[in-house]
């Protein structure tokens, strides 16, 4: 997209600021999202497809603990800048029943969000040179805290004849005396993909052999569908928990993408020196955040489930009509609350007057002449592939794919 009538997507130094910062990407996601709310607010409707957070409110209790955090004069105060201990205590706990993971609580780092807690794990691991292995499509971020460490960030290919998922052969195939890491993602943003415990379990043993560090986001891991599973790496292979640093928080699973608590569970030397490093960076995260993430993760699942189902319904209906358009295919998602549809299909055609040869021009056509806003595959280093957030009304859902579908009908 240019820069008039879309939305820039690659990051580029001026001279006036350091060449890593410089040459940082924004984020396409935020930025599709800012684009089209930009639309909407002068007059335009606008349908986005482009958001990765929950379209419902944070649960009531959790707001509730917030407030009275508020008023606790003790909260109004510096706190360790790793996390409140009844908190870390409580992520801890909420870990072992979740995942089966067992971690003392000394081992949890609170991060200000997911975001957060992937810059600082990978800064924590991450030496100029090194090698991270990232499977594509990746999330946008992965690979800008890689470069500002000095490290190298590799790509691994998937597709969706692979089901988006990385195997054993592919990471070797990758592999070199530099690699240090892995990013592994299940469920995944952006494709939906979930490994099997099989699949886990290889790829877990194969890091344990070759001595690479896994750096495993967990965001999503109530998101899960139909007779797919969630598990954690290190809890299946306990070889790999030395050299594992856990990524997850309450944004996606507690609608809480706004309040910005997310956490890091490492070995006992890491989680000391990211305490360390982050008493620099922020010190502590914000008090009434804790607070309201403590409610969060000591409470039931119950609004979880009532959000999963929502959003399950939602997948089936994105799946089937975008799964139907002429020259798309999509597979089914499997977690999170993303479908990511091959548009290989379509490309080379004259849509709205353009003959669109990519996904960015796909999407900037279709943000033009349909006022539907969904992120390029370009964004997560697939070209040919779109993201799409069922993270939106039903009906609005359904009207955005129908201008879609008539769109590339024609």
């Amino acid at each position: 997209m240019d820069g008039g009538r879309g939305v820039t997507l690659i990051g580029m130094s001026t001279g006036r600021v350091s060449i890593r910062v410089g040459s940082i990407a924004p984020s396409a996601t935020l930025a599709i999202t800012a684009k089209a709310k930009e639309l909407k607010a002068a007059g335009k409707p606008v349908i986005g497809f482009g958001a990765g957070e929950p379209d419902f409110a944070t649960p009531e209790y959790i707001v509730e603990a917030a407030v009275e955090a508020c008023r606790n004069p003790a909260a109004h105060k510096y706190t360790p800048a790793g996390g409140q201990a009844d908190l870390k205590a409580a992520i801890a706990a909420k870990t072992k029943r979740d995942s089966g993971f067992e971690a003392d609580p000394s081992q949890v780092v609170v991060t200000n969000g997911g975001k957060h807690a992937v810059f600082n794990a990978i800064a924590a691991v991450v030496n100029p040179g090194d090698e991270v292995m990232i499977p594509t499509p990746f999330w946008t971020t992965y690979p800008e805290p890689v470069r500002l460490a000095g490290g190298e960030p590799v790509f691994v290919g998937t597709s969706i004849h692979s089901g988006f998922k990385a195997t054993v052969a592919d990471l070797e195939a990758a592999r070199t005396p530099r690699s240090k890491a892995l990013i592994f993602v299940s469920p995944s943003n952006p494709s939906g993909a979930v490994y099997t415990r099989e699949e886990i379990i290889e790829i877990g043993t194969w890091a344990a052999e070759n001595d690479i560090w896994v750096l495993t986001d967990e965001i999503y891991e109530h998101l899960v569908y139909d007779d797919n599973e969630f598990h954690s790496m290190p809890t299946l292979v306990p070889e790999v928990a030395d050299r594992c640093l856990i990524l997850n928080g309450v944004a996606k699973t507690y609608a809480m993408t706004g309040w910005r608590v997310g956490w890091i569970i490492a070995s006992a030397d890491v989680a000391k020196s990211l305490n360390s490093l982050q008493s620099h960076q922020t010190s502590n995260v914000c008090n009434v955040a804790q607070a309201a993430a403590l409610a969060a993760v000591s409470g039931d699942l119950t609004a979880v489930h009532d959000m999963r189902t929502h959003f399950d319904r939602r997948r089936l209906t994105m799946w089937q009509k975008l799964d139907s358009i002429v020259g798309v295919e999509c597979l089914k998602p499997e977690g999170a609350f993303y479908a990511y549809p091959s548009f290989e299909g379509v490309m080379g055609r004259t849509i709205g007057g353009v003959e669109v040869t990519s996904t960015l021009e796909l999407a900037d056509v279709a943000l033009q002449q349909a006022n539907v806003a969904f992120v390029p595959g370009e964004a997560f280093g697939t070209p040919g592939y779109g993201r799409f957030s069922y993270a939106l009304g039903d009906d609005d859902l359904a009207e955005g794919l129908d201008r879609l579908a008539a769109l590339i009908a024609g």
